[in-house]
């Protein structure tokens, strides 16, 4: 999609929203989804952070939403040294709900901690709104499979749990949990999300219960 497509479907279909499953390394795939309201989703799979940054700003979107953690817990100045804290709040918040989640300071997390660190800090710069999110949670509580259970079941309940209508088949698991990121970045827009932790790190933003049906 060229910029010319792009500014004809946003006169189409108004706010853009990107979801990024991002990868540790910039040698491995990451995911990237640009949905726009009418839950219309294109994916492609991208790799390193100039790729990222120059599809978000290809699409102007009015939320970025990445699965990765984008912020280190109160009092960690740095993730070479070991010991805790290992949690944020909102990482705590999610444990409440009953859904695992990875302490950033786990071994490929610290990786992927500090590529998203690097990759939110690049796109705030660029004056764009950026959320964190876990795609696997935000499934959990819209009762939808996870990849883990087989990529066309979760590709079956974006579709048909949450009519959104993905372009293109075979589409990979990245892919799909960047779709997922995206459709919490459109919830969060339109006030469907809640915010989990303490800001003076970093909110966690998932769907809200209730949106379960």
């Amino acid at each position: 999609m060229n910029r010319k497509d792009v500014g004809a479907r946003q006169a189409r279909a108004g706010k853009l929203f990107v979801g990024i499953d991002l990868a540790g390394s910039e040698k491995r795939k990451t995911g990237f989804c640009v949905l726009d309201e009418r839950l219309f989703a294109e994916t492609k799979v991208v790799y390193t952070d100039k790729e990222i940054l120059r599809e978000v700003e290809r699409v102007s979107p009015a939320v970025v939403a990445i699965d990765a953690p984008l912020a280190m817990p109160l009092g960690k100045k740095s993730l070479r040294k070991k010991g805790p804290p290992h949690l944020r709040a909102c990482d705590r918040e999610v444990l409440k709900l009953g859904i695992k989640i990875f302490p950033i300071t786990l071994g490929p997390m610290r990786k992927l901690t500090r590529r998203g660190i690097r990759l939110r800090r690049k796109l705030e710069e660029r004056g764009f709104r950026v959320i964190e999110t876990y795609p696997g949670a935000a499934q959990d509580i819209l009762g939808i499979p996870r990849k883990q259970r087989g990529i066309h079941l979760l590709e079956k309940g974006l579709e048909e749990k949450l009519r959104i209508k993905l372009k293109g088949k075979n589409l990979s698991g990245d892919e799909l949990d960047a779709v997922t990121c995206a459709y919490v970045a459109w919830l969060f827009h339109n006030g469907k999300a809640m915010c989990l932790g303490d800001e003076r790190e970093i909110l966690m933003v998932l769907p809200q219960p209730k949106l379960r049906k």
